[in-house]
């Protein structure tokens, strides 16, 4: 009857043990994934990928577009790299995209994660209809909006005076120099990080960032006015109406409310 006892009692231990194991490991995996998820979104992917829930779905991790590139820039993402794993991405501060102009890592893609058709232009590869992401600048780390002359970024941008231009602005604090700040164009920038890999900064000034991340976004409800073409966004606009205890009156009755001023 002891024995049993005992028996007994050890088996619930060992089970109790695993299940607690069994939670932590649980946790651990969990916690591991929504770091990727988080860090998913701000993950710089290959020219051509897809939008990054598409492309998640579509690269089979076969990493045949790192081995594709010439200059080592893409990674295969590897535990610890809070990424999701397998898939190819690169960091512009230690080794950018040089935007070469066969774009080797895309047609080497099986599965199309890396869409050809999104890196050419009348069926010829285009570098620069790249879109990887988008520069920006941090003007109060950036020494050339100091008034410091720095060039650097401008100088190493492959799409010189579209994607980054030079600002002009007088100097008052001096009187004599100018500023030469640097001004990124979204509709052009490539996301290449040529500029980041640039930056004289001990942590650059300028960098990339997907341009989900980077950019916002104006809507259906405002459009300009002055250019024709970009009324094709009304098409998608819808009317929402907010009503308050002061909007049940008429805007007349609301300005001619003296709020008891003429009383007595």
């Amino acid at each position: 009857m002891k024995t049993e006892t005992i028996s007994e009692r050890r088996k619930f231990l060992l089970n109790t043990a695993r299940a607690i194991g069994l939670a932590a490991l649980g946790g651990l995996v969990w916690s591991a994934y929504l770091d990727e998820v988080t860090a998913s979104e701000l993950t710089l992917r290959p020219p051509g990928a897809l939008d990054e829930e598409e492309f998640l779905a579509t690269c089979i991790k076969c990493g045949m577009c790192v081995e594709a590139c010439p200059f080592d820039t893409l990674k295969l993402a590897k535990p610890g790299d809070n990424k999701p794993l397998g898939t190819p991405y690169f960091e512009p501060r230690d080794i950018p995209c040089y935007m070469c102009t066969d774009i080797p890592c895309v047609p080497v893609c099986p599965s199309d994660a890396l869409d050809i058709k999104k890196v050419s232009t009348n069926n010829q590869l285009d570098i620069n209809k790249a879109d990887m992401g988008v520069a920006v600048v941090d003007t109060k780390n950036c020494i050339a909006f100091w008034g410091i002359q720095c060039d650097a970024c401008y100088r190493a941008c492959p799409l010189l005076d579209q994607a980054i231009y030079l600002d002009y602005e007088k100097n008052d604090r001096t009187g004599k120099h100018a500023f030469l700040k640097p001004i990124v164009d979204s509709d052009f920038c490539t996301g290449c990080g040529l500029c980041e890999h640039a930056c004289v900064t001990e942590k650059a000034a300028i960098f990339v960032l997907p341009r989900e991340v980077a950019l916002g976004k104006v809507g259906d409800h405002y459009i300009k006015g002055w250019d024709k073409s970009d009324e094709k966004r009304l098409e998608n606009a819808e009317a929402h109406i907010t009503k308050t205890e002061l909007s049940k009156e008429k805007a007349i009755d609301t300005l001619n409310d003296m709020g008891g001023l003429l009383d007595d």
